[in-house]
């Protein structure tokens, strides 16, 4: 990746990597262990980001 970023590629970079969290553990416990996992985590080496 350039070293040099368009202001716009750095946001979305930016919107990516603080939605790559894990639920609160007082959603699982509200919802009786029915929402356990985030299904938008990702990894670095698994999945990549498209489109940005």
């Amino acid at each position: 990746m350039a070293r040099n970023k368009h202001v716009a590629r750095k946001l979305r970079l930016a919107a990516a990597h603080n939605s790559n969290k894990p639920i609160p553990l007082w959603v699982t416990l509200k919802t009786r262990l029915k929402v356990r996992r985030s299904f938008r985590l990702r990894h670095w080496r698994r999945s990549k980001l498209k489109n940005i």
